[in-house]
């Protein structure tokens, strides 16, 4: 029984269809985020008070740190961390330690992965910060504000094309 409202698609003009999956950064790499945001993160050591971490955050106006002991990374330090671990149990911000309350071991994503496999790691794990490693070295921190922005960006390039592409005005 055919349903009613369903039109089939028409398979020749289906062939012709951009691929969208493509084209709108889901399949980008944490590369090429990194290549647009750039490199560096923001660390302290878990000795560090969380309080004093707290500060470096809101000069920032960043949501988490890197915990790192030289250039071994220990955990990531969130506001969430801060929100559950130091004010819901009572504790006192300037006598805790940022190593205390971290959250270890820390969920990392690599070069090579796409923006899609990141953010379903982070809605998976709960999480709103994967450091990016490379080699064995912490090159890059990723929020999941930076993976929306970068889908968000690259969806609205492509509508500029196909836009221009519907309009005739597409360069050959």
């Amino acid at each position: 029984m055919a349903q009613i409202g369903v039109i089939p698609l028409d398979t020749s003009a289906r062939r012709n269809m951009i691929h969208t999956e493509v084209v709108m950064g889901l399949t980008d790499t944490v590369r090429a985020v990194l290549d647009h945001k750039g490199i560096g993160v923001c660390a302290v050591g878990p000795e560090m008070p969380v309080y004093q971490a707290l500060e470096i955050m809101a000069d920032k106006d960043i949501g988490a740190l890197l915990v790192m002991e030289d250039a071994d990374l220990c955990g990531v330090f969130s506001e969430r961390d801060y929100a559950r671990k130091v004010i819901l149990q009572g504790r006192a911000s300037r006598e805790t330690t940022v190593g205390e309350i971290m959250t270890s071991p820390p969920i990392v994503a690599g070069l090579e992965q796409s923006v899609d496999e990141c953010l379903r790691v982070m809605t998976d794990r709960r999480v709103r910060h994967l450091p990016v490693v490379s080699q064995q070295a912490v090159i890059g921190v990723l929020s999941i504000g930076d993976l929306v922005n970068w889908v968000i960006r690259r969806q609205e390039e492509e509508i500029h094309h196909l836009h221009h592409y519907i309009a005739g005005s597409y360069p050959a």
